[in-house]
C-alpha cells in the first residue's frame, strides 16, 4: 500500500478512498439481507391439485369451509354466521383427530373475508387449511 504525498508541484492531492465506503455499502447490504427475512410473513396452505379440486370439494370426509360475498360462510352447505364460525367449526373439529378444512371462495369476495375465515379456522384449532382452486 502506498500513500501519495504530493502531486509534481509537492502540494497535497484530492483522492477520494472508497475503500473504507464499500466496507460500509457491504456491511449494511448484508444486515439488510439478514433483517429482511426476519420481516417476511406469510400464510402456509395447501393446494390441492387442478384435477382434483372438486373431488376433494365433494368427499364425504372432507369439511369445506365456503365464503360467499357479503362476509357469509357456509361449512358443507350448513349456514353459519360469521360471529359463530369459530365456535361450530371447534364443535366440528372436537371428535375428529385429523384436523383438515378446506376453503373456497366465492367470485367477488374481499380478501378480508378469506383471511377471517382460515383466522376463524386456525383459532378453532385446526392444523391444516387447504385453498379449493377454481376450475
Amino acid at each position: 500500500m502506498s500513500m501519495s504525498v504530493g502531486g509534481k508541484k509537492g502540494g497535497p492531492t484530492s483522492d477520494i478512498n472508497v475503500t473504507p465506503m464499500i466496507d460500509v455499502v457491504m456491511v449494511l447490504l448484508i444486515i439488510f439481507m439478514v433483517v429482511q427475512q426476519g420481516l417476511q410473513k406469510g400464510l402456509d396452505v395447501q393446494v390441492p391439485p387442478v384435477e382434483n379440486a372438486d373431488d376433494v370439494a365433494q368427499s364425504i370426509d372432507q369439511i369445506v369451509l365456503s365464503i360467499n360475498p357479503g362476509g357469509k360462510y357456509d361449512v358443507n352447505s350448513e349456514v353459519i354466521p360469521a360471529a359463530n364460525l369459530q365456535n361450530r367449526l371447534r364443535e366440528i373439529y372436537a371428535p375428529r383427530t385429523r384436523k383438515v378444512i378446506f376453503v373456497r371462495g366465492a367470485e367477488n369476495i374481499t380478501y378480508g373475508d378469506i383471511i377471517y375465515g382460515i383466522d376463524a379456522a386456525r383459532a378453532a384449532g385446526i392444523d391444516v387449511v387447504g385453498l379449493v382452486p377454481r376450475t
